[in-house]
């Protein structure tokens, strides 16, 4: 296989896990191009490379840096603003972590604890009751899980991995 033929169906490939994750698919692409690049890209580069409008690509790098997963680099002699992801695939999947903890399990705490609050004493009530709470154990379980894995260094996750794999 060419090196460009696997870069483009890696770029696919990353596309399509990425919006598993939640983020969307070019958001996702930019992010492989750049995990990929041996160089930091322009916003420029990165639209003909993808072939994806101005706007599109600055709202996915906008939204790249704020997910901490691209910095900007500036290049003496450029005006152009050159961008480079973090090249650790560990340090960037802790970071995809942290902040689908912020946007996604934070919010719904929030919500649980809010409508855990009913006073109201009927079969109704208490199946709903029972529910939000076994949701809100669930939500504080995956919480947890996912701080047990930020805080972990990688070889102690992957030991860990490889010993639930072998049961």
């Amino acid at each position: 296989m060419k090196l460009e033929e696997a870069k483009a169906q890696f770029i696919q490939a990353w596309g399509t896990l990425g919006s598993k994750w939640g983020i969307n698919r070019t958001m996702a692409q930019v992010h492989a191009l750049l995990l990929i690049s041996s160089e930091s890209l322009s916003a420029e580069q990165i639209m003909n490379e993808l072939n994806i409008s101005r706007g599109n690509a600055n709202m996915n790098l906008r939204s790249l840096i704020d997910w901490g997963l691209i910095e900007k680099e500036l290049k003496p002699g450029e005006r152009k603003e050159f961008f480079v992801a973090e090249k650790d695939i560990w340090k960037a999947c802790v970071q995809i972590m942290k902040e689908r903890k912020k946007r996604e399990l934070e919010p719904l705490e929030k919500v649980l604890n809010k409508v855990s609050d009913v006073d109201e004493v009927s079969p109704e009530a208490e199946a709903f009751k029972d529910m939000v709470g076994q949701i809100s154990r669930f939500s504080q379980y995956a919480e947890k899980s996912l701080e047990a894995m930020i805080d972990a260094d990688e070889h102690w996750m992957v030991n860990q991995f490889m010993s639930f794999i072998k049961k």
